[in-house]
């Protein structure tokens, strides 16, 4: 399977990047990933061209089977950054159109980012994204910062065993939703 990972952070030293590395990591035998980021595309403004980096951004989210989803939290909500991307790739191209999608997040306070997680799957199923959005098990990591080791390794052996069961579970539905 065919992964994007894409970092909904535009921060120089992002968790959720670090996270995604794990993941793609972890699972390099399991899934052929593709890193993409949010960071540094220009801000969503109606009635303009999209840029060669959202163009290229919109093919990856295309070509790929399932796009896996780094979500930062800011102000309750997701990040500018990654609200803005989204903007881009709901306005005149539909990469998300009945994509698969998979959230995961950390964040330096103890909650994870639920509050993002939340908020993203309710955008990517509204009309404009019509994405097919995971709701089963969530992956919501807290404290981040006590959470990787030196090598970008998660520490805790029990956080990995749950992220190890996530990704079953998101097999076995990614299989139903793509019958």
């Amino acid at each position: 399977m065919k992964i994007l990972a894409l970092t909904g952070s535009n921060a120089n030293n992002s968790f959720n990047e670090a996270l995604l590395n794990f993941v793609s990591k972890h699972f390099a035998d399991r899934y052929d990933f593709t890193a993409a980021t949010v960071k540094g595309l220009p801000m969503y403004k109606e009635n303009t061209e999209m840029t060669e980096e959202v163009s290229a951004l919109a093919k990856n989210v295309e070509d790929a089977d399932l796009v896996l989803i780094g979500s930062p939290e800011q102000q309750h909500s997701v990040t500018s950054a990654l609200s803005s991307a989204l903007e881009w790739l709901s306005s005149s191209v539909h990469p998300f159109k009945d994509k698969p999608v998979v959230i995961i997040s950390t964040s330096p306070m103890p909650q994870g980012a639920s509050r993002s997680q939340s908020r993203l799957k309710t955008l990517l199923s509204a009309p404009g994204f019509s994405a097919r959005v995971f709701n089963g098990d969530e992956f919501m990591m807290g404290t981040a910062p006590k959470q990787f080791d030196e090598n970008g390794d998660l520490k805790d052996k029990g956080t990995v065993k749950f992220l190890d069961h996530f990704f079953d579970e998101v097999d076995s539905w990614y299989a139903q939703v793509t019958k």
